[in-house]
């Protein structure tokens, strides 16, 4: 019998090796060919949404007016409100040449109070806007914006959200029909003078 060499022997298990693992790489294709690193693209339909803005600071006669008509509103005293508005040169609350009193008083017959809806109101953040040379204290800031600029799509998360809730759907609809603030709102003069108190649309806003 003849006895291979043991070298020859390890030789031989070695090719063997060899010749399988090429084999098995030839049923597989070949060996992987190198990838790039994959990037992602940007992502062009994220928009940079508006940050949210700090309310100017009131002046100290403005806030003494906020001060003082909010207290009225809070005591519920709708004739001593409208007495208020009274004395307020050029003042307006609708655009009916109704007076201050009988259009509130009617308001709430309706079932929307007036007072509530001022107290409600000035919690809201407040805007400042030059008219005439003169400066006017909003509030809520959204009323200060131009009709185009109040369109949802064009405002950051939580002035959208507070937009549906100020306005409801039927609100966002008329802004969506190009109109300006369709809400209550209300505006204070740097000097303090109490300039209107609405909530319907009408020539003030062409006014502004």
């Amino acid at each position: 019998m003849q006895i291979w060499p043991r070298s020859r022997g390890i030789g031989l298990a070695r090719q063997f090796a060899i010749g399988l693992a090429i084999g098995l790489l030839v049923a597989c294709g070949g060996p992987p060919e190198p990838t790039e690193p994959v990037q992602t693209p940007p992502d062009e339909t994220l928009v940079e949404l508006p940050t949210r803005r700090e309310p100017p600071a009131l002046t100290e006669t403005a806030d003494a007016t906020r001060s003082e008509l909010l207290a009225l509103a809070k005591a519920g005293r709708l004739r001593a409100f409208a007495r208020r508005a009274d004395a307020a040169p050029g003042f307006v609350s609708n655009f009916a040449d109704t007076g201050h009193y009988q259009h509130w008083l009617l308001l709430r017959q309706t079932g929307v109070d007036p007072l509530d809806k001022f107290e409600t109101l000035l919690a809201e953040p407040h805007a400042a806007k030059d008219v005439g040379g003169e400066t006017w204290f909003i509030w809520p800031d959204l009323a200060a914006f131009a009709a185009e600029d109040l369109l949802p799509e064009r405002l950051g998360f939580e002035d959208r959200a507070r937009l549906s809730r100020l306005l409801g759907e039927e609100g966002v609809a008329e802004i969506r029909q190009g109109r300006a603030y369709p809400g209550f709102r209300t505006a204070i003069s740097a000097d303090g003078r109490w300039v209107y108190y609405l909530h319907e649309l009408g020539q003030e806003e062409d006014q502004e």
